[in-house]
């Protein structure tokens, strides 16, 4: 059982910042990449950033300079910090973890999602 659980979303004004947390438990083994999704209304889901380990973040385009992701290995911890956020930024934003079960098949795990809302 692997468990990836989320906290650090909520109401921020624009232009403000915050930082999201992604934590992973569980028969984690050899966890591979880990990153974040969200899904603004109306929207699917897209990708925001992730990271595999012992390589470099990428992220979505439109997010670069504003969105860092880092990770602690050590913790199996996600951090996704949102700097000048707009209101187009809100979401609900989901964690993923990567988990390598074979040398063939890895198997993607998602936490349950949190809120971020960007509102004056």
């Amino acid at each position: 059982q692997v468990q990836l659980v989320e906290s650090g979303g909520g109401l921020v004004q624009p232009g403000g910042s915050l930082t999201l947390s992604c934590a992973a438990s569980g028969s984690i083994g050899s966890l591979n990449a880990m990153g974040w999704y969200r899904q603004r209304p109306g929207n699917q889901r897209e990708l925001v950033a992730a990271m595999v380990a012992g390589d470099s973040a990428r992220y979505a385009d439109s997010l670069k300079g504003r969105f860092t992701l880092s990770r602690e290995n050590a913790k199996n911890t996600v951090y996704l910090q949102m700097n000048r956020l707009k209101p187009e930024d809100t979401a609900v934003y989901y964690c993923y973890g990567d988990i390598k079960e074979s040398d063939l098949v890895s198997r993607r795990y998602w936490g349950q999602g949190t809120q971020v809302t960007v509102s004056s």
